[in-house]
């Protein structure tokens, strides 16, 4: 049997569409695939048996989270990054990284290059298109809401001279109405986003404030703890945006366990990470916040795009909130990442210093 399934899995690893490579414990490439050849225009000969980091050059801090995967055997999701070789420009890509269960501590890493016409947003390449649609989306969000209130409206008006039977009708309409409404507002907001307006922020200060309105609200049948880094030094961001960030983080943690769980708020230090700007530059984010729940996981295969806008793991979710989570910490110069394994999800933010980005800023609480 295994003389028969080994030619076959042979064949499916040289076939796969996506650039793939295997390494070993050490990080050392173990195996590579066709597509990988041709996406870093280098050999399989040239590839195996070398470092992997020094082969295949990734804009992102990814040493400490593959020590993690081999920890935990959880698969890890990198979104938007750039990709290259000493062979080729950097391209941007997915890539996920995932444990081999019989060969403990190698692990399989694909890349999902980013291609243009698969991606509503990079086939916007110029700020004024990029604004254009999404001017549109705004106005025909705020087009479609005023019918939808003369509907909700009528329903309810028919709804009063009906009989019960009939009334579940009308009250499916207006139940309809009012989630498209919710829908609406979730995409002007996404669209009317203000620029940050940064300054130095503790980061426990802003956690704190999201503990308290999650414990008293949605997450009010949840266990909240703290593992803070009481040396942590202050970021450079809008208080009130990190507050947006982390209140999405925390009610999907809530929302995925409806019958209790624990969610727990992680932060430490580590001065190696660094990412890069849109001008080419870079900046090291050291501050890390972790929010990990111990609930389900997300589904299998929406990892990699759970950032997409529309992208959703919920019956009615309008899949905008982690969208918007992930524009937000971008536009602070940070990095952003998930982890998803049934009972444990880590989604890690890194943000940088407020003495980097803002040396003449005193630091202040938020």
């Amino acid at each position: 049997m295994n003389e028969m399934n080994a030619p076959f899995f042979e064949t499916l690893w040289t076939s796969l569409p996506l650039p793939g490579v295997v390494i070993d414990p050490d990080n050392i490439i173990f195996e590579v695939n066709t597509a990988m050849e041709t996406f870093l225009n280098l050999s399989a000969r040239s590839l195996k048996d070398r470092p992997v980091w020094d082969m295949i050059h990734v804009d992102a801090p990814l040493d400490e989270a593959v020590t993690r995967i081999r920890r935990d055997n959880a698969p890890l999701f990198v979104n938007n990054v750039d990709v290259g070789s000493g062979e080729r420009a950097p391209v941007q890509s997915n890539i996920q990284f995932s444990s081999l269960v019989d060969r403990p501590g190698y692990i399989l890493i694909l890349m999902k290059p980013r291609e243009i016409a698969d991606k509503m947003g990079q086939a916007l390449q110029s700020k004024s298109a990029a604004k254009s649609a999404i001017g549109m989306a705004e106005m025909l969000a705020h087009e479609i809401k005023n019918p939808l209130a003369g509907i909700t409206g009528a329903a309810q008006l028919l709804s009063m001279n009906l009989e019960p039977a009939d009334q579940e009708l009308t009250d499916l309409i207006v139940a309809e109405s009012r989630r498209i409404v919710q829908l609406l507002d979730q995409v002007e907001q996404f669209g009317n986003l203000r620029p940050p307006e940064r300054r130095a922020v503790n980061l426990h200060d802003v956690l704190d404030r999201v503990r308290k309105s999650a414990a008293v609200g949605f997450g009010a049948h949840m266990k909240i703890a703290e593992e803070y880094d009481p040396s942590l030094p202050p970021t450079f961001a809008d208080p009130d945006q990190l507050v947006q960030v982390f209140l999405n983080l925390l009610k999907n943690a809530s929302e995925a366990q409806p019958n209790g769980g624990t969610i727990t708020v992680h932060t430490f230090y580590e001065q190696s990470l660094r990412v890069s700007r849109p001008d080419g530059s870079r900046v090291s984010v050291p501050l890390n916040i972790e929010v990990i729940d111990d609930g389900p996981g997300l589904p299998p295969g929406l990892a990699g795009d759970v950032f997409e806008p529309f992208v959703s793991g919920r019956e009615n979710g309008t899949g905008l909130g982690l969208a918007l989570v992930s524009k937000i910490v971008a536009e602070h110069d940070g990095w952003i990442a998930v982890t998803s394994v049934p009972g444990r999800t880590v989604f890690r933010i890194s943000l940088p210093m407020a003495s980097t980005m803002a040396p003449n800023q005193t630091d202040k609480e938020t």
